[in-house]
């Protein structure tokens, strides 16, 4: 579908990634609708692109039942909040996997289910975009929770964009892999071994744009070397946590 002329809901739209995905939205021509809990970023960005602010937190069921009821009448609703908030072991609580799975997976799929279902009413090209992960195929040593949300929201992206085929309602599912400059492993401490390379969150943007314009299914955003190493993973998941072990990984996680 064409963005210039449309609408779009952008959740996450705080961090870096967020930013960077609606400012690139609204320079290919739409109204832009932002929400998060940082309300001085809200702000900020809405100052530069014209947005229009709702401040809501993603574990307060009050605040997405919100936010569906907003994401009606736009045309685009891009999924991109998420945590990789992943306590050690022996320090998680329900509260902690409570909120891990309120953020990443149970907001974007009950936000995607009730807009799918307004849209189709409506009878409306539509498109919903997930923000993923290569976490959602390659598992990873210290990160049980956010591989769960991210291998499950790809399941349900994959399977919904079923759901809608030959309906005038798009799906797609970005998944970036290390990301430099903003988000959560640009936030992080964590040393990459010598030659792995990262994107940036322009990178990030432009696969969203691609995935709306073209209704690609699912766009990865990494080097060919993560992908194949995601690919291996989902295929062979003995060999590759062998080859994590052999390259550090744990070690690297607990740095971060």
């Amino acid at each position: 579908m064409h963005i210039s002329g449309t609408t779009a809901l952008l959740t996450g739209a705080s961090g870096g990634l967020g930013q960077a995905i609606g400012r690139s939205i609204v320079a290919a021509g739409a109204k832009l609708v932002i929400t998060a809990r940082n309300t001085d970023q809200l702000d900020a960005l809405a100052v530069d692109t014209g947005a229009e602010v709702v401040v809501a937190d993603l574990c307060d069921r009050s605040d997405v039942d919100q936010l569906i009821a907003r994401s009606g009448s736009v045309d685009i609703l891009i999924l991109n909040a998420g945590t990789g908030a992943d306590l050690s072991l022996v320090d998680d609580t329900p509260n902690n996997i409570d909120r891990l799975i309120d953020i990443n997976l149970r907001s974007p799929m009950q936000m995607a289910t009730a807009y799918a279902q307004h849209r189709l009413k409506l009878g409306k090209a539509s498109h919903i975009v997930f923000i993923g992960s290569l976490s959602g195929l390659a598992a990873s040593p210290q990160t049980r929770l956010y591989n769960a949300t991210k291998f499950g929201l790809r399941g349900f992206a994959l399977s919904l964009r079923q759901d809608l085929d030959d309906t005038g309602i798009g799906v797609s599912i970005v998944e970036p892999g290390f990301i430099r400059d903003a988000g959560m492993f640009a936030n992080s401490a964590m040393q990459l071994p010598k030659g792995v390379r990262t994107k940036t969150p322009a990178d990030v943007a432009k696969g969203v744009i691609s995935a709306i314009e073209a209704n690609r299914g699912e766009v990865f955003v990494a080097p060919i070397e993560l992908r194949l190493g995601a690919t291996l993973a989902a295929v062979a998941p003995g060999l590759s946590s062998r080859i994590q072990r052999a390259a550090g990984a744990a070690d690297m996680k607990a740095k971060g």
